[in-house]
């Protein structure tokens, strides 16, 4: 398989340019964050940014594969910019407004659709479903988080 370097750059940066725009709009409510009590199992605030670069990069070549293959599952890019879209703004919604609860329920919708673009990317091609599951469990795991932040501080 020949590598379109366009388009992999394309599929890398896209969710890379997300989430730097979105860590860049959040940034000055990091050091109020410290400040909240966390439930069990958060972990330290260095490994944030270390695992979303790893999840972009992932989510980025999943994208590629789909986009490059012959044949690609109904609507699958599509709900792969939707996810994108709702990721981008739960960072918003939970750092910089500090609703967590519409955070919750937006990582909700985040999660389902990010579940709805792993799917349609397995059918396309399976490595790419593959490549999806970190992200589908990392965003478990922020689930969480999320809930116990909310129920510990309200």
């Amino acid at each position: 398989m020949k590598i379109n370097w366009k388009k992999l750059l394309i599929s890398i940066g896209l969710p890379l340019a997300a989430g730097g725009l979105s860590a860049l709009l959040t940034k000055n409510d990091m050091e109020s964050f410290k400040a909240v009590a966390k439930p069990p199992l958060s972990p330290p605030g260095w490994l944030f940014p270390v695992a979303w670069t790893v999840l972009y990069i992932l989510m980025g070549i999943a994208c590629y594969l789909v986009w490059t293959a012959p044949k690609k599952e109904h609507n699958a890019l599509l709900f792969y910019g939707i996810q994108i879209f709702l990721n981008f703004f739960w960072s918003i919604i939970f750092f910089n407004f500090k609703n967590y609860l519409f955070a919750f329920i937006w990582l909700v919708l985040l999660w389902v659709t990010i579940l709805i673009t792993t799917v349609k990317f397995y059918r396309t091609r399976p490595p790419a479903g593959c490549l999806m599951l970190p992200y589908v469990l990392w965003v478990t795991f922020a689930g969480y988080l999320n809930m116990g932040i909310y129920l510990l501080n309200r």
